[in-house]
């Protein structure tokens, strides 16, 4: 006979179980799928085979996996080859607490999530490249990279824009309930 627990499981479709790794007060990572203690570039490895995963405070299970995230980013910018600049780190900076701060996030993840398409699919086609082949498609790679690479700028001006017509949108609200307030 079975557990009303195992019917209902054979029932249903299997959802993938999110993974979740501990994280304890002597700052060691815990991961409860393998029940062993692991590294940050462990957990970098998750990312880089998109597994999905959560961290959470061994004591008051808060989720941590934002401040996990950035501190991979961090250890990243510092070892050597930095991805951002210092004026676009700044700029990035600037944001916060300004009125655009939730557009800009979405606007950045947006965009690049298209650059991230924009690999694969390169990734992709050079998969079945010889080597004859890989010749030709790097002597070819400047006009294909420059037409890959303006309908992404194309798609982040309409990103763009659509923010600008967002905000310009809210700022007309409040201006309209403000006056209206009178």
């Amino acid at each position: 006979m079975q557990s009303k627990k195992a019917v209902a499981s054979s029932t249903q479709p299997a959802q993938p179980v999110q993974r979740v790794i501990k994280k304890y007060p002597n700052r060691r990572l815990y991961d409860t799928d393998t029940s062993t203690y692991i590294t940050l570039a462990e957990v970098k490895q998750l990312v880089m085979d998109t597994e999905s995963f959560t961290v959470r405070d061994a004591k008051t299970n808060e989720d941590l996996t934002r401040s996990i995230l950035l501190q991979i980013i961090l250890e990243e910018e510092a070892g050597g080859a930095p991805m951002f600049s210092e004026a676009a780190l700044a700029n990035i900076i600037r944001f916060y607490g300004h009125a655009a701060q939730g557009f800009m996030g979405t606007y950045l993840e947006k965009n690049v999530q298209a650059f991230s398409d924009i690999q694969a699919k390169l990734a992709e086609q050079s998969k079945h490249l010889t080597p004859e082949m890989w010749a030709q498609f790097m002597n070819m790679q400047n006009p294909l990279m420059q037409g890959m690479m303006g309908s992404y700028v194309e798609q982040s001006k309409t990103m763009f824009d659509k923010m600008q017509e967002q905000m310009q949108k809210q700022t007309e609200q409040m201006l309209g309930a403000f006056m209206g307030k009178r």
